[in-house]
């Protein structure tokens, strides 16, 4: 059993600390479907490469997906406005429903479609290879290190946008650089995990960091245990049972999230009471 589960189980230790931040910054911008909008894209990259029969594990691949995935960075990016009649979320909602019938039209074409469509949605984490995992893990420490460096911005524009604009900061230049570092993330781990399961990952644990701490800190070491707990326990839940493992983690952090927030609620109804 180790030897099967070994780099599933490291794929959910070494690539969900990034995703957590990130997903800090999803929510606090208030943008909450963007992530499974960029990861649609990027899917819909992958169905390109299918149809054209490109080794889905090449760099041609990659190159195909990151390029949808940085078209939805730009778009997002400039309709991502201080004032405008059409919320973003419309935007973002549209570009996902399209993104996913254009991959359902060309998968429809190929001769494995029906298998990739399920493939493209919850993925298969416990077919992980030890490569694909310290390639995205290598990712991650880039992207990571990006955000350190440019930590005070994006943070800036994330957590206090109208304070950005009276700095002076170019907010679309800043939120563009931000979604094109998001994209590469988002291209990455969708390959490995499936659409559902980047979402999951972004913002259950991002969300229960928020309901149980106030300070940025506390929040994201809330998330990265909750993104250890809930990715080991339903990769063990979809062995044991024999599940698809990306719908069996989506689930587990589904009971996780309705758990916190029942501690949530009855702490603040003691805090009430006192």
């Amino acid at each position: 059993m180790w030897e099967v589960m070994f780099w599933p189980i490291m794929a959910c230790v070494l690539l969900p600390w990034l995703l957590v931040y990130l997903g800090l910054h999803v929510v606090k911008r208030g943008i909450i479907f963007i992530d499974i909008a960029m990861a649609q894209m990027a899917s819909l990259g992958i169905c390109v490469a299918v149809l054209f029969h490109v080794d889905l594990a090449s760099w041609t691949t990659f190159a195909i997906a990151l390029g949808f995935t940085l078209l939805g960075a730009a778009v997002f990016s400039v309709t991502g406005k201080r004032a405008s009649q059409i919320p973003q979320e419309a935007v973002i909602g549209i570009s996902y429903v399209v993104a996913a019938a254009a991959a359902v039209l060309l998968l429809s074409r190929a001769a494995e479609g029906d298998e990739q469509i399920k493939q493209m949605l919850v993925g298969n984490i416990l077919l992980v290879t030890p490569l694909e995992v310290w390639k995205c893990f290598g990712l991650f420490v880039a992207v990571g290190a990006l955000h350190f460096v440019l930590r005070r911005q994006f943070l800036l524009v994330s957590f206090d946008r109208d304070g950005a604009y009276q700095q002076g900061l170019r907010v679309r230049w800043w939120d563009f650089l931000f979604y094109a570092a998001f994209g590469l993330v988002v291209t990455s781990f969708v390959r490995i995990a499936g659409v559902l399961l980047v979402f999951s990952y972004l913002i259950v644990p991002a969300v229960c960091g928020i309901n149980l701490a106030a300070k940025l800190g506390n929040r994201l070491l809330i998330g990265w245990l909750i993104a250890l707990i809930g990715g080991v326990a339903g990769l063990f839940l979809s062995f044991w049972w024999d599940l698809p493992s990306g719908a069996a983690i989506v689930c587990t952090f589904g009971a996780l999230l309705i758990l916190i927030s029942l501690v949530a609620l009855a702490r603040a109804r003691l805090h009430l009471l006192l």
